[in-house]
């Protein structure tokens, strides 16, 4: 074995995980376990979701990889450090990779990271092993994209890695490496459908000061329509899925890109239900009918706030009022609805919170999801805040969604401001439910009033007042 690549995400570990029960596989490392197995790597993936540390310890005691590879995030950074501790007892090397240790290098290296690979990991990898193998964590300046300490124990960060340009080059990911099939069962036994989930380009333009782009940058490379299609055909054929979900940032974001997908997976006969997200500005009549007819049955939209000053501060480039349209649009074609709303981005006020709880009476989404905003390292938000961010767990125990912001409300203020905002829309739903009900009733009444009296009439008439 030349690497295990890993992640720290374990499904029943986390309580909050457990009541959504939706795991997805972890792409990343399927795409840099193809990648490497492609140029002649002897590739294995350890797959933490459905697993945990114990598990993992007598995995690492019995294979003794030489380089363990694992992919960090924001959820996952109190496990890797103990990951971290087991590869070293193992005499692993370890590699860092993924948008948490893109922005706190210096700290992974000190809980024994011997590289953090910034950016893509797959060219990156394909480098650096065969130095490793030769040389061990030694004389890596020459290797871009990486972060390590040299043998006078400074931090060195070589150039960062040119993008991947051609990303229909690269191998679908590598899913015969773990159990795909466990995910979907996960899914049927609680939510009576399984998906497999799929991305159709890397990468995110747009400037919204909260989100990080740590990985990506502010590229955005998308692959083929056809290279796309033939990943998707492939996948209904080796798992049977009963959904696709597409990971995209922005699913419809380039516009012709989109008519071309569409039209290649109708020429080829393809229609599975599927969701995704997109954002209000990228989505339009022609685009949400396309939408229908290829079998999407939920659209998320990033709507953020109901108040267009706080979309104006987080440089969303988006308006309020136009994603009440889009909501409408959507459920006028059959296709539910989800919105995610943050609540305490810097300089939100009461009416701002109740702008968001207006638009999402107004909208009437299927579902909606609500965050806190926090400051993610590197991002422009953290730089706007960063001399009043308050750390509200130790680094090795917390996250950045532990992050409070001094002068704010408190997290009890908004524990309260998300059930206020839950109960405000569920009763203004209740209550419009009941104002349509009352004339079915009226109606009701009437025919059944008529015709004790001998008399019918149509339904047309009730309605019309005829």
């Amino acid at each position: 074995m030349d690497i295990l690549l890993t992640h720290g995400y374990c499904l029943y570990e986390d309580p909050h995980e457990m009541k959504v029960m939706k795991p997805y596989p972890p792409l990343g490392i399927l795409y840099i376990s193809a990648h490497l197995k492609a140029q002649g790597f002897d590739v294995s993936v350890y797959d933490m979701t459905f697993s945990n540390l114990d598990a993992f310890r007598e995995y690492l005691e019995s294979e003794r990889p030489p380089v363990v590879g694992i992919y960090s995030n924001l959820m996952t950074r109190p496990r890797i450090v103990k990951m971290i501790d087991l590869c070293a007892l193992a005499g692993s090397l370890v590699v860092i990779g993924g948008p948490d240790s893109a922005n706190y290098p210096e700290e992974y290296l000190e809980r024994g990271a011997n590289v953090i690979a910034i950016g893509e990991g797959e060219l990156t990898l394909e480098e650096l092993l065969p130095h490793l193998a030769r040389y061990g964590p030694d004389g890596m300046e020459h290797i871009q994209g990486i972060v390590f300490r040299d043998g006078d124990g400074n931090v060195v960060r070589t150039p960062e890695r040119p993008y991947i340009a051609d990303l229909s080059a690269q191998p679908f990911p590598d899913r015969r490496a773990i159990d795909i099939n466990r995910y979907m069962q996960t899914w049927r036994d609680n939510h009576g459908q399984g998906p497999v989930s799929l991305i159709t380009a890397r990468g995110c333009p747009y400037t919204c000061k909260w989100c990080s782009h740590a990985v990506y940058g502010y590229t955005h490379r998308r692959r083929t329509p056809e290279n796309v299609a033939d990943e998707l055909e492939l996948i209904i054929e080796e798992y049977q899925p009963d959904l696709a979900w597409y990971a995209d940032d922005v699913f419809t974001i380039h516009r012709s890109w989109f008519f071309r997908y569409a039209e290649e997976l109708k020429r080829r006969g393809i229609r599975i239900p599927f969701e995704t997200i997109s954002r209000e500005d990228r989505l339009k009549e022609d685009i949400v009918q396309t939408l229908e007819d290829m079998g999407c049955f939920r659209i998320w939209i990033g709507a953020e706030s109901g108040s267009q000053k706080i979309l104006d501060l987080m440089k969303r480039k988006t308006k309020a009022e136009r994603v009440i349209e889009m909501v409408h649009l959507l459920k006028q074609h059959g296709i539910e609805a989800g919105m995610f709303i943050m609540l305490g981005y810097d300089g939100e006020e009461t009416e701002d919170l109740q702008a968001s709880v207006d638009l999402l009476k107004r909208s009437d989404p299927d579902l909606f999801l609500t965050t806190v905003a926090y400051p993610i390292k590197g991002t422009p938000y953290y730089k706007d805040v960063a001399d009043r961010v308050i750390a509200l767990k130790s680094w090795d125990e917390g996250s950045d969604r532990d992050f409070t912001v001094a002068g704010r409300h408190s997290r009890r203020y908004y524990q309260h401001a998300t059930r206020w905002m839950v109960n405000e829309v569920n009763f203004h739903k209740q209550r419009q439910s009941e104002q349509r009900s009352v004339p079915r009733l009226a109606k009701a009444f009437v025919n059944v009033q008529l015709g004790r009296a001998g008399m019918r009439l149509t339904q047309h008439e009730v309605e019309s007042g005829q």
